[in-house]
C-alpha cells in the first residue's frame, strides 16, 4: 500500500491506486465472488424469511475462526466446519416452521448463543490471537492470497451451481411448502441443501466481511432488490448488482480510509436498503 493513500476526483486515478498493489487485486475479485455468491442466496434467504438463521451461520464463523486458530488449523477451514455444523443442527428447525414459528426460532437462538459462548472461550484459551480479533470480526482486505482467491471461487462455484440445479423447486417450496409436499418434491431436503449452501455462502463471505458482518451483505442488497421489484429473474439480477456494488464501494473507500472494511460494506449495503424501501413508499404514494 502507499504511503499516504488519497481519493481524488479523478476516477481513472483512483482505480489505478487501487489496483497497484497485488494484495488489492486479490480483495477485489475475493470481494467480487462473495458478492455474486452472497447475493444469490441472500435472495432466497429474504424469501425464505430465514434472516435469523442466516444470521446465526454468520455468528457461527466467529467460533470456527478462533477454534481454528486455537488448534492450528487454517481459519477459512474453521469457517467451512463451523458454519456447515450449525447447518446440520438447524436442520430440525425446518420441520418445526410448520408447526410453531416460535420453536424455530427458539433452536436456531440456542444454537448462535452456544457459538457466541464457544467463540469466547477460544479466544482466551488463544491468547496469541487477541490482536487478531478486529480483524476476524469486521473483516479486512489485507492478506488475502491468490490461493486464497482460488478456493474462494471453487466454493461460489460449486454453490452457484447447486442453487441452479434446484433454483425451480426451491422456489416453489419457498412459495408453497404444501404444493411442493403435495407436487412430490422432496421439501425436507431441499431445506437441508439450502441450508449447507447457506453456509458454505456464509464461510466464503465471512473471510471478506468479517464473522459479525456477513449478514449485511447476505441480507440488504437481496432486501433492497425485492423492494425493487419481486420477480424472480430481475429480483435476482438486480441483487447480485447491488452487492457488487456495494462490495466495490466497501473495499474502494475502505483502501483510502483507516477504518475496516467490513464497516463501509455495512453502511453501503444500509443505505442502499434505505433508498429502495423510501422509493417503493413514495411510488405508492
Amino acid at each position: 500500500m502507499s504511503a499516504n493513500p488519497s481519493l481524488s476526483l479523478n476516477l481513472v486515478e483512483d482505480i489505478r491506486q487501487l489496483t497497484t498493489f497485488p494484495f488489492m487485486v486479490n480483495a477485489l475479485e475475493a470481494g467480487t465472488i462473495v458478492a455474486v455468491l452472497g447475493a444469490v442466496t441472500g435472495w432466497y434467504v429474504v424469501l425464505r424469511r430465514q434472516a435469523f438463521a442466516g444470521h446465526t451461520l454468520s455468528v457461527m464463523a466467529f467460533p470456527g475462526a478462533t477454534g481454528a486458530a486455537l488448534l492450528g488449523i487454517p481459519t477459512s477451514l474453521g469457517y467451512y466446519l463451523a458454519c456447515g455444523a450449525a447447518a446440520l443442527l438447524m436442520r430440525g428447525t425446518g420441520r418445526a416452521r410448520a408447526a410453531s414459528r416460535s420453536a424455530e426460532t427458539a433452536a436456531v437462538g440456542t444454537i448462535q448463543a452456544a457459538g457466541l459462548a464457544a467463540g469466547y472461550l477460544f479466544l482466551s484459551l488463544n491468547q496469541q490471537l487477541l490482536t487478531g480479533t478486529e480483524t476476524l470480526l469486521f473483516g479486512t482486505f489485507l492478506g488475502i492470497s491468490r490461493s486464497q482467491v482460488v478456493v474462494l471461487l471453487a466454493v461460489a462455484a460449486g454453490a452457484l451451481l447447486a442453487v441452479a440445479v434446484c433454483a425451480r423447486p426451491l422456489l416453489l417450496a419457498t412459495l408453497d411448502r404444501e404444493v411442493a409436499r403435495a407436487g412430490g418434491l422432496p421439501v425436507a431436503a431441499l431445506d437441508l441443501g439450502f441450508l449447507l449452501i447457506l453456509a458454505a455462502a456464509v464461510a466464503t463471505t465471512s473471510q471478506i466481511t468479517g464473522a459479525l458482518l456477513v449478514f449485511a451483505l447476505l441480507i440488504a442488497p437481496a432486501a433492497a432488490a425485492q423492494q425493487v421489484t419481486m420477480r424472480p429473474l430481475r429480483s435476482l439480477a438486480l441483487s447480485v448488482v447491488f452487492a457488487l456494488l456495494v462490495v466495490w464501494l466497501g473495499l474502494g473507500v475502505a483502501y483510502f480510509s483507516p477504518y475496516p472494511v467490513g464497516f463501509w460494506i455495512t453502511t453501503f449495503a444500509f443505505g442502499l436498503y434505505l433508498l429502495a424501501a423510501g422509493g417503493r413508499r413514495l411510488a405508492r404514494a
